[in-house]
Formats: C-alpha cells, sequence, structure tokens
C-alpha cells in the first residue's frame, strides 16, 4: 500500500523529527553533533528557510521549522543524506542510518507552537546531568533564547517565538519564555491562554483522514512572517530575473554581448538556483529550462546561486521578493 503524501502549505510551519535505526545511536560524539549542525546551517540556507528551534539527541533530532513550503522532503533528504555519507564514512560501515521515514506534523496555530517549541528545548531533561537545568545542554537552542550562549553558526531566528510573547523587551522574554518551558518540563501544564488565544488542534501527518481540509487550515493559518512560496511557474521565475538585469526579451541561447556575457554566469547561477527552491525542479528539470548544460554542471550553478544568494544582499532580496511579483 502506498504512503500518504505529506501534507504541505506555503505558510507551514513544521515540527520535525528523525531517529536512528534500532536505536543504534546517531551522534556517538560531540564531533558528530557539531558536524550536524553544521549541516543544518548549510541546508538552512540553501532552500532559505527558518529555524526555530533544535535539540540533537544520541538517537534522534527534532527540528521547528518555517518557510519550507513543499520542499520540506527535500530538505530532510538533503539533510538525512549528507549526514549519513559523513557516518558511514568515519565509522566505516554501510547502509541506511535512519528509520524509514522522519516524523513530520504541520503545527496549525501559534499555540501548537509554543507548545513545540517548549517540547523540543526540554527534550534533555532525561539526561541525568541535564534533567533540572535544560538550558544549559549545548546541542539544544535553548539556550540561545536564553543568551546563555551565543548562536556562533547563525542558525537561529528568534523572532517569531519572541513576538508571540509581546515582550517589553529582550529580558522580559526570557523570563517569560524560561518560565514557560520550565513549566511544561512538569506535571502541571501552563495554561498558554493568556499568551495567544488559539484552539489548539494538534493535526499528524499520520492522522488527518482528509487531507484536502487540513490543508486549507494551514492555509487559513498565517503568523504574520513572512513567507516563499515554493510552487511558483518556472517560466514566470526565469522571466523575473532577467528583468532584473535589464535583459528582458533575451534567452539563454541567444546571441550577447561580452558584457552579457559575462554576467551570463551569474544569472543562470542564480535561475538555477530560484527554480531549485522556488519551483522544486530537479537538476534533470533546470537543465531542459536552462538548456545546454549537464547534469552534474546544473549542480554546481545550483550551489553558486546559493553561495550568490547568501554573499550579496540585493540577490537575496531578489529572490524573496520573486513570489510576491505575481
Amino acid at each position: 500500500m502506498p504512503r500518504k503524501a505529506r501534507v504541505t502549505s506555503p505558510n507551514a510551519i513544521y515540527h520535525i523529527s528523525s531517529r536512528s535505526i534500532s536505536e543504534a545511536p546517531l551522534f556517538r560524539t560531540d564531533e558528530d553533533k557539531e558536524y550536524f549542525l553544521r549541516l543544518i546551517k548549510r541546508f538552512k540556507e540553501y532552500y532559505v528557510c527558518h529555524i526555530y528551534a533544535y535539540c540533537l539527541m544520541t538517537t534522534h533530532f527534532h527540528l521547528h521549522v518555517g518557510g519550507l513550503g513543499n520542499q520540506v522532503s527535500k530538505f530532510m533528504h538533503s539533510l538525512n543524506t549528507a549526514y549519513v555519507r559523513y557516518y558511514n564514512k568515519k565509522y566505516s560501515r554501510r547502509g541506511s542510518l535512519f528509520q524509514e521515514r522522519f516524523f513530520s506534523r504541520i503545527l496549525m496555530n501559534d499555540a501548537q507552537n509554543l507548545i513545540v517549541s517548549a517540547y523540543i528545548h526540554n527534550n534533555p531533561k532525561d539526561i541525568a546531568e541535564y534533567s533540572d537545568r535544560v538550558e544549559y545542554y549545548p546541542y539544544s537552542s535553548y539556550g540561545i533564547y536564553l543568551q546563555i550562549r551565543k548562536d556562533d553558526m547563525g542558525i537561529i531566528d528568534k523572532n517569531f517565538i519572541y513576538e508571540l510573547f509581546s515582550p517589553k523587551n529582550s529580558e522580559d522574554f526570557i523570563n517569560k519564555y524560561f518560565e514557560f518551558v520550565k513549566e511544561r518540563n512538569g506535571e502541571q501544564r501552563t495554561d498558554i491562554s493568556n499568551i495567544v488565544s488559539a484552539k489548539i488542534l494538534y493535526a499528524s501527518q499520520d492522522d488527518c483522514e482528509n487531507p484536502e481540509e487540513t490543508q486549507k487550515a494551514v492555509y487559513e493559518y498565517y503568523s504574520g512572517r513572512r513567507t516563499i512560496l515554493r510552487d511558483l511557474a518556472p517560466e514566470n521565475v526565469i522571466s523575473l530575473i532577467l528583468k532584473h538585469f535589464s535583459c528582458a526579451g533575451e534567452n539563454f541561447d541567444s546571441n550577447m554581448s561580452l558584457a552579457f556575457k559575462y554576467k551570463a554566469i551569474e544569472i543562470r547561477s542564480l535561475c538555477a538556483y530560484a527554480l531549485r527552491v522556488l519551483c522544486g525542479l530537479t537538476y534533470k528539470e533546470i537543465c531542459e529550462k536552462l538548456h545546454n548544460i549537464t547534469i552534474s554542471g546544473c549542480a554546481v550553478l545550483c550551489n553558486k546561486g546559493r553561495l550568490l544568494v547568501n554573499e550579496i544582499a540585493h540577490y537575496r532580496i531578489m529572490l524573496e521578493n520573486l513570489c510576491y511579483q505575481f
């Protein structure tokens, strides 16, 4: 029997978790966890998404992710595949490391996002050393929220959770968030009605009997974040990028001036990356749109496009604004 397709939405925020096979250690050393965090950083930038929380445990990890839209499976495939490649090489092993399918739930309102944030940050409570001091666990983002340590890798976006508490200042937020997470750690459960007025509907990907209704509900939930659409028409994306470079009407097979040919490398890279991120195209499909490139060449272009977006502000703004021009 085929598996149910995951419900996705341009505005969706996900609670994602993945576990190693047969309770085998997913992370054997702190070095493994550090490497995994670098992978999160890499693919966060590649897919232009937001990481609101993370926690790496011995046999599994949790992520609180927004802005992926219908790219959640591609993001997780990239992340898990890259880590398995590293892990198998380091420990001279072969085969799968993760259980069949990663767990994901779409969070339907602000209340659920608060609950998941606290749940992820409370994960280390079962480690004896951190049972009553989870904020000091080094491989969770909780310490970053409380300013106990810095986000040296630049992984976490704190603004979303911060704004849900409507704090007077950063100190007020730290106090409120610390108390909220602490109370969610025990038997007593905080009444969050004074924080957000939202009905708690926790929709499971596996329990959705009517995916269309669930997807409609997700589209109706808007947290105030500016999200990037992931299902744009490839032709529109290419056209707008060419227009950005004042070369509307040009195509990749025309006789271009030397100046345009020099710039064409950047244009093709940005187009390839945008088609990958905003349209969800495979390398093969991108090759068909851009013409005269191989699949390996397409991978190089996508990576160059990612670097351009990360390093040059106006390219990053262009990518973020593309989906709002339709």
